[in-house]
């Protein structure tokens, strides 16, 4: 495999990031602002969710647009990323009761990750070849799960007991780690990744070409029918991506609230379920690579749909454990391979742009969805069935990506 270095750089800045995904989005944040800060309103949190995602939906399609025009992804990137960084860090500051300023800091700093994965994910046509790219991409998935159980590791030596008067400061620490730890292992990547070298550029108008562009591109992708595959994808991976989403952002708080899990035995959990995760990236990015990224991923809906079938039964924190393995091992593979099915039918000229919609518009504006819709759900009736409903959204998702064509090319024979 060439160019081993700058896919090392590549995949660490998906360690780095993780930070942020695991510790606010997912384990530490999430259950602080929706247990703490705001006294147990579920829809509060589903809120702030769906509008970072609104707004990261929006931004990225021409962002990707114009980064592709100007040939600055990492520019843009670096921006992205220091903006998640500094409110992430803020979130020191959220206290009881500030509703309003926890929900300002996560939205920016959502809006910096989300969007900076289009000019990320963007990158990876340019560091290998495509008979590869199921396996680099699971290896930047099972490298964000190497740093999310890494910083996992280093917050639950840091809280004290919940019972220590100290223990809302130490969570509130817990967000300044996250912060460090992005911007540490975040730095290689600008450091040696080179902005890949392509035509002239012409550096006029790049906002108003690239906001034009990226709608003519939604016109030619569902008005005009020209990539009618792509089209399919996209909405597929609209569903299933919210779905996925869904579960990241309430698994803490259904740990929590259905088996009345700490905040140490959650944290553990998570820790537990990062090696399956880890496993599920690297063995299903390899399949990708011999059977193909559509089959891979259909497989691993399959298994999601279980996941929820097994939430809405669970009874132990045994059996969490069991559904939460077998979410592991799905939720690093089927984005990842999503990625690398996006990069096979991406046209090499409009990568960060395509991206944009990838990331951006659908994986975004996906999330716009689910955990508001999983929010009401739990409120009005419970958690079980809210992850249960989730279900659908995995099996409509599965069933329209059987009609996406795949471009043929030579797989992986041994």
């Amino acid at each position: 495999m060439k160019n081993k270095g700058k896919i090392f750089a590549w995949t660490l800045f998906d360690f780095a990031d993780r930070a942020f995904s695991v510790i606010i989005v997912t384990v530490v944040f999430s259950k602080y602002f929706s247990t703490y800060v705001t006294g147990g309103r579920n829809w509060l949190w589903g809120l702030a969710v769906s509008i970072s995602m609104i707004f990261a939906a929006i931004l990225s399609p021409p962002m990707g647009a114009i980064a592709d025009a100007s040939r600055n992804r990492k520019r843009f990137l670096l921006f992205l990323t220091l903006l998640s960084i500094i409110c992430t860090a803020l979130m020191f500051f959220v206290y009881k009761g500030d509703i309003l300023l926890g929900m300002v800091l996560f939205i920016l700093a959502n809006i910096g990750f989300e969007a900076g994965l289009v000019f990320y994910d963007a990158f990876l046509p340019d560091i290998t070849e495509k008979k590869n790219f199921g396996r680099v991409s699971g290896y930047g998935y099972a490298m964000g799960y190497v740093g999310a159980c890494a910083v996992l590791l280093i917050v639950m030596f840091l809280l004290p007991s919940a019972s220590s008067p100290q223990y809302y400061f130490y969570i509130r620490l817990s967000f300044v780690v996250a912060a460090l730890f992005f911007l540490i292992f975040s730095l290689p990547i600008f450091l040696f990744l080179e902005e890949p070298k392509r035509d002239i550029v012409n550096k006029t108008n790049l906002v108003k070409n690239g906001i034009k562009e990226s709608f003519d591109t939604l016109k030619a992708i569902f008005v005009q029918h020209k990539y009618p595959s792509m089209a399919r994808f996209l909405f597929a991976f609209f569903l299933y991506n919210d779905a996925i989403i869904t579960i990241i952002a309430f698994a803490s708080i259904f740990a929590s609230n259905v088996l009345k899990m700490t905040d140490a035995q959650v944290i553990y959990f998570f820790v537990i379920v990062q090696s399956t995760a880890f496993a599920g990236s690297v063995i299903f990015g390899i399949i990708s690579d011999h059977i193909g990224p559509k089959k891979t991923i259909t497989i691993t809906l399959i298994i999601w749909i279980g996941v929820v079938i097994g939430a809405f039964l669970v009874q132990t924190v045994f059996q969490f454990y069991i559904v939460g393995l077998l979410a592991g091992i799905s939720i690093g593979s089927s984005q990842s391979c999503s990625r690398s099915l996006m990069a096979l039918i991406t046209p090499k000229e409009k990568e960060a742009e395509f991206f944009g919609f990838f990331d951006g518009l659908f994986g975004k504006s996906s999330a716009i969805v689910g955990p508001l819709f999983y929010g009401i759900v739990a409120d009005l009736s419970n958690n079980r069935i809210a992850a249960l409903a989730i279900g659908i959204f995995f099996l409509a998702g599965m069933l329209i990506i059987q009609k996406v064509q795949v471009p043929q090319f030579k797989m992986v024979k041994n």
